[in-house]
């Protein structure tokens, strides 16, 4: 089933040309369906990359998923025109009296600030809290999960002798959770972060569940007893060159970087990267959808739609 997207987002062309279903407003209104309503707050700075990112993640289940894309605004974006937020985005005011099925909480290049001091954490620390009440189950991504272990637990992250940057393999450790369904024992996902959440301090509290873990890497995949909140501390979403494209620029910022590790065949940066990540980032995100998201809506929250 389609993903349905705002009519004149740059993202529905790719997608398309990637064979992913894809619907504008005005033929979703004659499906006769109950789709999944899911919010994205967006805090990346490349907005339109992450775009296409989730929705390709988000497209692999049999539901039709309508996405609507949030954006702060006690944030000001330097990367993404100010059109493209006005007319793709809404603010958090804007959606604060709907209920979703889910939402996507993204990661944000802040790792290395105090949380208390990015501009929009009190924003964010609101959302977390809206959530309780107006959606079914969250999915944090990278800082995003970093900030909702710390504001709901918490829980503290530390800060790396160097970043957390490559593919790195990771081992499920509770298979029995619908989550991980699918998954093999071993599977590879992307890293780039300067912050961690450490093992134990995630075990001090008992209603999370570490499920996926990786040695060099650390915690993966986090979730609470309600499967309503769900942390990935890596970027799972990540396409074929977004390493690539943060090394590069990063070397040419003259950024002491290292080579994404096992990413580029012999460290090879010229040589482009096998994608090898991309079949558990899908089984991830349509386990959420289906498990966690279309499964356990309350009746209240489902709009039907109308004839």
């Amino acid at each position: 089933m389609p993903i349905k997207v705002q009519s004149g987002l740059p993202a529905r062309e790719k997608l398309e040309w990637e064979n992913v279903f894809t619907m504008d407003e005005k033929r979703a209104m004659h499906q006769d369906i109950r789709p999944i309503e899911v919010g994205i707050l967006n805090l990346m700075p490349l907005k339109e990359d992450t775009e296409l990112q989730l929705l390709r993640a988000l497209s692999n289940t049999p539901l039709q998923v309508d996405v609507t894309f949030v954006t702060v605004s006690s944030h000001e974006s330097k990367n993404t025109s100010l059109s493209h937020l006005n007319e793709f985005y809404s603010t958090f005011e804007e959606i604060k009296d709907r209920k979703f099925d889910g939402f996507i909480i993204t990661g944000a290049p802040v790792e290395k600030m105090e949380y208390e001091e990015v501009d929009y954490w009190k924003e964010f620390e609101e959302v977390c809290e809206w959530t309780k009440t107006n959606v079914t189950s969250t999915l944090h991504l990278c800082w995003g999960a970093q900030a909702g272990l710390y504001y709901y637990y918490g829980i503290p992250k530390h800060l790396l002798d160097h970043k957390m940057f490559g593919l790195f393999e990771h081992r499920v450790s509770n298979r029995k959770i619908p989550l991980v369904r699918g998954f093999d024992d071993c599977f590879l996902a992307p890293h780039s972060r300067h912050t961690e959440v450490r093992k134990e301090d995630i075990e001090k509290v008992p209603e999370l569940t570490i499920l996926a873990e990786s040695e060099k890497a650390g915690v993966f995949l986090v979730m609470d007893e309600t499967g309503k909140k769900i942390f990935v501390m890596g970027h799972p979403e990540y396409d074929r060159m977004t390493l690539h494209s943060e090394y590069i620029r990063d070397k040419e910022k003259g950024l002491d970087i290292q080579v994404p590790e096992n990413y580029y065949e012999n460290d090879d940066c010229t040589i482009k990267p096998n994608l090898m990540w991309r079949a558990h980032a899908n089984a991830l995100f349509t386990n959420w959808l289906n498990y966690y998201v279309y499964q356990t809506t309350p009746y209240e929250y489902i709009t039907v739609p109308q004839k």
